[in-house]
C-alpha cells in the first residue's frame, strides 16, 4: 500500500507541474539537480553493494547483472531517443521543426510511456527493500513535475486546445499509478533479484546523470544546482545507511 500512495502523490505532482506549466521552468532546474545527485547515489550507496553481495551468497559471475546494468541503461537511452521528446524534432531554440496537433499528442504519449515505467519503478523499488523504494519514489514525484510541465509545453506548442492539452496531462498524471498497480502482478526473487537490479541501476544512471542533471543545466551553469546535486548524493547516502 505504501508504494501506491507515493504513486498518488505522482498524480498531483505530475497535474502541479502541468498546471504552471512554463511558469516553474527556471526552478525545476534546482529540483531535477538535486534529484540526479540522489539517482546516482542510490546506485553507488545502495544497488551495487545489494548487487554484490547477492552475487557471492549465489556464486553468480558478477558481470551477469553488470551486464543488465548496461542492457537497462541502453534501453532506456533508446527508448528516449526513438521519442518525439527530445531534440531530434527540435531547432536550434528548442523549437518543435514540425507544429502539428498529432505530433504533441505522440509527444504526449511519449512521455506517459516513460511516467508508467516510473510507476513500475516505484512498484518493483518497494519489492526491493523499503529504503530502494522510498528513495526512488521521491526522486520520481520531483521528476513527474516536470514531466507535467512538458505535456501541457508539447501540447500547446503544437497547436492543441487547452482542453485537450489538459486530457493528455490527466493520462500523463494517472500512469504512474497503473505502472505501480501492475507489480502486484509480478514478483522479483531468488537469481532473478541481481539481474534486475542491474537493470534498474542502469536505468537510474541514465536517467540521473544522461537526462536529469544534463536538462537542470541545459541553460546556465548554476552554482545552486551543483549545490543541490551534491546535497541529493548526501540525502542518498544517509536514506541508505540510517532508513529501512
Amino acid at each position: 500500500m505504501t508504494a501506491i500512495y507515493f504513486s498518488i502523490a505522482t498524480f498531483f505532482s505530475t497535474s502541479f507541474g502541468g498546471l504552471l506549466a512554463l511558469r516553474l521552468r527556471d526552478r525545476l532546474r534546482y529540483v531535477m539537480g538535486f534529484t540526479a545527485g540522489v539517482l546516482v547515489a542510490l546506485v553507488a550507496f545502495d544497488l551495487l553493494p545489494e548487487i554484490f553481495e547477492l552475487t557471492h551468497e549465489m556464486n553468480l559471475a558478477p558481470a551477469i547483472p553488470m551486464g543488465a546494468l548496461m542492457v537497462g541503461y541502453l534501453a532506456f537511452y533508446v527508448v528516449e531517443k526513438l521519442s518525439l521528446i527530445h531534440h531530434s524534432h527540435n531547432d536550434e531554440e528548442g523549437k518543435p521543426l514540425t507544429t502539428h496537433p498529432q505530433v504533441g499528442v505522440l509527444a504526449a504519449l511519449a512521455l506517459s510511456g516513460h511516467s508508467f515505467l516510473d510507476g513500475v519503478g516505484i512498484g518493483l523499488g518497494f519489492q526491493v527493500s523499503t529504503t530502494a523504494g522510498i528513495v526512488v519514489a521521491i526522486a520520481v514525484i520531483a521528476h513527474d513535475m516536470s514531466d507535467g510541465l512538458n505535456t501541457v509545453t508539447l501540447m500547446l506548442v503544437n497547436h492543441n486546445t487547452s482542453r485537450r492539452a489538459l486530457a493528455l496531462l490527466a493520462v500523463d498524471a494517472i500512469a504512474p499509478l497503473l505502472g505501480t498497480l501492475s507489480t502486484f502482478l509480478f514478483t522479483i526473487h531468488g537469481m532473478a533479484l541481481p539481474i534486475y537490479l542491474g537493470f534498474f541501476a542502469g536505468f537510474l544512471l541514465y536517467i540521473g546523470a544522461s537526462d536529469i542533471l544534463p536538462a537542470a543545466h541545459s541553460k546556465e551553469s548554476s552554482g545552486g544546482t551543483v549545490l543541490l546535486t551534491f546535497v541529493g548524493v548526501l540525502f542518498a547516502f544517509v536514506v541508505t545507511r540510517f532508513v529501512g
